[in-house]
């Protein structure tokens, strides 16, 4: 069943929650993580609340728990919920004040929720996604994970209206990431993801892929490149919690290699599975 938790206790799932001066509903004032599990098993979550503790300290808030505490409520609301393979999403805002846009003196707050994990139709990963370039207009700390998600759901939303998946941002003529997910690329062989940096997320399957083309000996190159030189790979993939590991077919209507997953991205795709026990591949 769906679980529900909210400041200090698991509280009946759908239940109005929030106070109108909570600053994260006022500001977007806060900060979140989205971990999945598999099998009743949160997948990495230690990168996850580490994720967490940097974005908090970048935005000088104190968490209302220390990672153990938070680690022992996820571990509580899924055994709670009996959701084998599910999608953990909690948050922490800095809580309710006055609002004036300083910072108040006021305890944090922290909502949860498990809900059923909800991945791609499998065909997106056996015929692979569209995508579409756009500029990338967000602020300049993308390693934050803030709550403030508007610019890219915009983008989102743009992707979809012109019959994409996915939208892969551009700034100062380079790829960031997209918009809710990292961008890979492959050519001749060696697998190329643009640089940890401010300008983008460094997502926990990012991680996780990372390291299996390390297992694998599949050379990578952590390194900035151009829209065109994304376009002309021989494949390209996307990597989220949710989306996993994700072939991307075409981008703006170009056909990435021969318009299908290649063989680089199906193997770093069963890879993933093979490690998490993803339903996907069963």
């Amino acid at each position: 069943m769906n679980i529900d938790f909210y400041i200090d206790r698991f509280v009946e799932p759908g239940r109005p929650m929030v106070p109108i001066e909570d600053r994260g509903y006022q500001f977007g004032d806060g900060i979140y993580e989205v971990i999945r599990a598999y099998d009743g098993v949160p997948f990495m979550v230690e990168e996850h609340l580490f994720r967490l503790e940097r974005s908090a300290a970048a935005i000088h808030l104190q968490l209302p728990f220390p990672r153990e505490r938070i680690s022992e409520i996820i571990d509580e609301a899924l055994t709670r919920s009996g959701i084998p393979n599910a999608i953990v999403y909690f948050q922490i805002s800095r809580g309710s004040a006055p609002r004036k846009h300083q910072f108040p003196k006021v305890d944090s707050v922290m909502a949860l929720t498990v809900r059923p994990a909800s991945p791609p139709p499998r065909e997106k990963y056996s015929e692979g996604i569209s995508a579409t370039l756009l500029t990338d207009e967000r602020w300049a700390n993308c390693y934050i994970k803030s709550i403030n998600l508007l610019p890219n759901i915009i983008a989102k939303d743009r992707a979809v209206a012109g019959g994409h998946d996915e939208a892969i941002f551009v700034r100062d003529g380079h790829v960031t990431e997209g918009s809710s997910s990292n961008v890979f690329a492959v050519k001749g062989g060696a697998l190329h993801t643009p640089p940890v940096t401010h300008w983008i997320l460094n997502g926990i399957t990012r991680m996780a892929v990372v390291k299996l083309a390390g297992d694998m000996d599949i050379r990578l190159h952590e390194e900035d490149f151009r829209p065109e030189w994304l376009v002309s790979a021989d494949e390209a993939f996307i990597t989220s919690t949710t989306a996993e590991v994700l072939p991307i077919r075409a981008i703006d209507d170009k056909p990435i290699g021969e318009g299908r997953p290649g063989p680089v991205t199906k193997k770093l795709l069963a890879a993933f599975r093979d490690q998490t026990g993803s339903l996907i591949s069963k």
